[in-house]
């Protein structure tokens, strides 16, 4: 049997078959382009230009997007994440899960983690040796950890998560602009091809292929393009769409969800100018997320708003103070209301504190 650090080595190879094949097929899409119709097919002058002025905007935006998903690592969890030595010792001392859990705890309890596992633990990576911020999640293929995880994606040999979503949703858009316009100015020739108008050169084959080439990208990226625009708008990830992150107070698929407006500003920014631009300008770090659920003590909801009054919107809805324990990130510095939706209270134990739950006005 091969020694595993062969086996590495040929899966790594393997890993980019994908990308070179996608890298072929768009180096022929230029050449069948550029030369097969627009210097051998198309006799008007201006036709030609404005066909490749346009083309080549098209083509620089895509290739520039999906080389910037390519070659953009993914985030990991910073250091503060990772267990102490001697918590690190003692965890791996002990064999009971319940004292394993208590050493996460403690480590966990300055950290800003509000998502948990299913059945109420610290979510813990022991491959990585790090309690996993919320949205993060170990990749097999990468073998790391990655911040706000959406998928490995075999086409861009890279995991997407939160350092290169932007890019990756830049790619879907310009591949499919890209796909749009070329199988819209090549069908004209394509039908006089396909009907005989023209005779039969060199070129015809390519203008045929080309035309079938591009329709069936173009219907295939846009089924993919959709559901990514459908999981930014409701600040989801592929991960978190199967599988739905765990609060204190359960499941919530639209746990992270802060309205539509503002989960766009999440992955592209505050700027917009930089919005089409394969360039970094994602808010926050990618360990700590701005959620619409707060965990909040009810007491201290009763003395705040008894020191100070409820405030009011246009509908005459009343808005309690701002929780201690707000997220200090950009999306939600400039909110001044806070929606109380339904507190639902639960039977625990003498001491214990109740909890509600408090969301943001989207």
């Amino acid at each position: 049997m091969a020694p595993s650090h062969v086996l590495k080595c040929c899966q790594k190879v393997l890993a980019w078959v994908p990308v070179a094949f996608i890298a072929l097929v768009v180096a022929w899409s230029y050449y069948a382009y550029v030369v097969e119709l627009c210097v051998f097919t198309i006799s008007s002058t201006a036709e030609k230009v404005v066909y490749l002025v346009v083309f080549h905007l098209s083509f620089v935006m895509f290739v520039w997007s999906y080389w910037k998903t390519i070659f953009t690592s993914p985030a990991s969890p910073s250091n503060e994440f990772c267990l102490s030595k001697a918590d690190k010792e003692q965890y791996e001392k002990e064999e009971r899960p319940e004292s394993q859990q208590e050493i996460l705890r403690r480590a966990a309890k300055d950290l800003p983690i509000y998502t948990t596992t299913a059945s109420r633990a610290i979510r813990y990576c022991d491959r990585c040796q790090l309690i996993k911020p919320d949205r993060c999640h170990h990749c097999s293929a990468c073998d790391i950890c990655v911040l706000k995880m959406d998928h490995h994606c075999p086409w861009v040999n890279n995991c997407v998560g939160f350092s290169n979503y932007k890019f990756f949703l830049l790619f879907l858009m310009y591949s499919l602009l890209y796909c749009l316009f070329v199988a819209a100015t090549v069908l004209q020739y394509f039908v006089k091809f396909w009907t005989n108008e023209l005779p039969d050169t060199h070129a015809k084959f390519h203008v045929l292929f080309l035309f079938f080439v591009a329709a069936m990208f173009f219907i295939s990226i846009l089924s993919l393009f959709s559901y990514h625009c459908w999981l930014v708008g409701k600040n989801r990830s592929t991960i978190e769409t199967f599988r739905a992150p765990t609060f204190r107070n359960g499941p919530d698929k639209n746990g992270f969800s802060l309205g539509c407006s503002k989960n766009l500003r999440e992955v592209f920014g505050d700027e917009k100018k930089y919005w089409l631009l394969p360039i970094f300008t994602s808010l926050g770090d990618g360990c700590n997320f701005p959620t619409r659920l707060v965990i909040m003590d009810p007491e201290q909801l009763t003395v705040s708003s008894q020191n100070e009054p409820a405030k009011s919107s246009g509908t005459n809805q009343s808005f309690p103070p701002r929780p201690l324990s707000e997220s200090q990130n950009r999306l939600l510095a400039s909110d001044s209301q806070w929606v109380e939706s339904g507190p639902e209270e639960e039977n625990v134990k003498s001491g214990a504190k109740k909890h509600i739950i408090v969301s943001l006005e989207s």
